[in-house]
């Protein structure tokens, strides 16, 4: 649908929100997690595919519904969530006994006048792609969890729904913390208006809630330290690559 003649882009304006879309995944077991009846013999697994707000922040005034394409062989395979209470999760909840990748689609409120976005995840029902010893460790853990941290970014958005974006929201549950404004000025600087709906990120991790500044902060950590023992590898192989030129230009000689 075109845009009225009356709305204008907001030049020069970039509005991010940040959420988190992904699966949690329990097998089956006869304290914590019973089959429930009905369920078909080969399920191993009950599980979730979800879109929600970072630490469970209302997302629903840019968000309208999500749609979920599983896999062909699960009963109506596409689902279709919407009119949920601010602050719950777009969810569906399945069981099964294999991976396969999940559609994740987006579609945004009227005012918004923006095209759907399309999102692809991997449902993970087992530990893998880690270290024995972290493997070990998640095979402990009474779920898998595959999230995935995003922000949703709006370039230049219509004037009505750059209103919804920035207008007042009700304080942050205690303990929340504010990743800027949430609102960029393409090519540098932050804009913004004291009170509008800010791109809210925990200051801690809590349990449920794996994505923080702290976890940043410790992500960032690991990168830097991960980079200095690269550093130190790619000087020892020029090193041992040096000695054996050397070498080779002495039996040469």
């Amino acid at each position: 649908m075109a845009p009225p003649n009356s709305q204008k882009r907001v030049k020069g304006t970039q509005i991010f929100r940040p959420f988190v879309y992904g699966t949690t995944s329990k097998p089956f077991n006869d304290t914590t997690n019973p089959k429930p009846e009905g369920t078909p013999e080969d399920h191993t697994h009950s599980w979730t595919v979800f879109v929600k707000g970072v630490d469970d922040t209302d997302i629903t005034y840019w968000l309208r519904k999500v749609q979920f394409k599983l896999h062909e062989s699960i009963p109506n395979p596409l689902r279709t969530i919407e009119n949920i209470k601010p602050g719950d999760a777009f969810e569906v909840h399945e069981t099964g006994w294999g991976e396969f990748e999940i559609t994740i689609k987006l579609y945004y409120i009227p005012e918004s006048l923006e095209k759907p976005q399309t999102l692809y995840h991997h449902l993970r029902l087992h530990p893998y792609g880690a270290t024995e010893a972290e493997k070990e460790a998640m095979k402990q853990q009474p779920e898998i969890l595959a999230w995935v941290y995003e922000e949703q970014l709006f370039n230049e958005p219509y004037e009505n729904f750059y209103e919804i974006l920035t207008s007042p929201a009700p304080a942050p549950p205690k303990g929340a913390g504010g990743k800027g404004k949430g609102t960029r000025k393409l090519g540098g600087g932050m804009v913004g208006s004291v009170g509008d709906r800010t791109a809210l990120i925990p200051s801690q991790n809590r349990p449920g809630q794996p994505f923080s500044r702290e976890s940043e902060t410790l992500e960032i950590k690991r990168l830097r330290e991960a980079m200095g023992k690269v550093e130190e590898l790619t000087k020892s192989v020029q090193r041992e690559l040096k000695e054996k030129e050397e070498e080779l230009a002495k039996l040469r000689s």
